[in-house]
């Protein structure tokens, strides 16, 4: 019995795999997304990271500061990253179920969102501000913002990363503080406390809340998913003899703290 099977276009595969990461990434709320990358994986990239020196002091009457807050910048090197996955099916597969190359395609992005996600994280957890706190109460996150040094929080979007299982904790102690704010109720939004948005991080550090507005962290990414697919007629004779196509997609990116000042810290140690 003869098997056909329709070849679908790498530029249809591109949009595809390019629309599921897009809408699984919210990019716009948590980083600042600049896509004028250009290079492979590999090259290096020189990034300006901004850094800042607390300079709050609790003051006696009549007393003054006897230090500023001082910002510097240090220009780091960063290499882009090449995320890169493979999807395979035999012939067989994709006549006996033409869901099976779509459904395939959309993991692709899923698990790729995954990964890029991941180092995007990774470096929030580079924060060198930090906060020790005993509780998690409204305090300790009006502290920790006053760390970001803002002229005013009004209109700034200010997030925070919470562990799942601390999360109970944190509403145990906020209570009537932690406000739900509609406009923000994204997958794992879980209220608002002293102009934090407070978000569900189920691979954040128990013990540790990293708050920080967007522009802490920049994801460099090169606009456009990369579609490799084997055909039919460039299979190899091992891969033709049993009727196996495979399928790789590619983002190249690179994500990196940016601006350290805008980025805290808070690791909670309860008091005995």
């Amino acid at each position: 019995m003869a098997f056909t099977h329709t070849i679908y276009d790498n530029f249809f595969l591109s949009n595809e795999v390019e629309d599921q990461f897009n809408s699984h990434l919210n990019l716009q709320q948590f980083c600042t997304v600049d896509n004028s990358l250009v290079g492979e994986a590999g090259m290096k990239r020189k990034i300006n990271v901004y850094t800042a020196t607390d300079g709050t002091e609790k003051l006696a009457m009549g007393a003054g500061n006897t230090k500023s807050i001082e910002v510097s910048y240090a220009e780091k090197e960063y290499e882009i990253l090449l995320a890169q996955n493979r999807f395979e099916y035999y012939d067989e597969q994709a006549m006996i179920d033409p869901m099976l190359v779509p459904v395939g395609v959309r993991h692709m992005a899923t698990d790729m969102f995954n990964t890029v996600n991941a180092d995007i994280f990774a470096e929030y957890n580079k924060a060198t501000l930090e906060l020790a706190a005993t509780d998690y109460g409204f305090g300790t996150f009006a502290d920790a913002v006053a760390k970001l040094n803002l002229e005013e929080i009004e209109g700034v979007n200010i997030f925070g990363f919470v562990n799942a299982a601390d999360m109970a904790e944190v509403r145990k102690a906020l209570k009537e503080d932690l406000k739900y704010v509609e406009s923000f109720s994204r997958n794992g939004y879980v209220g608002t406390v002293a102009g934090v948005n407070l978000y569900t991080k189920k691979d954040a550090v128990s013990g540790t809340i990293i708050i920080a507005t967007k522009e802490a962290v920049t994801l460099f990414n090169k606009l456009g998913t990369e579609i490799e697919q084997i055909a039919k007629n460039a299979r190899s004779e091992t891969a033709a003899n049993t009727r196996l196509n495979t399928i790789f997609s590619r983002k190249y990116y690179l994500a990196a703290l940016t601006d350290a000042t805008k980025a805290v810290k808070i690791t909670v140690t309860p008091s005995v």
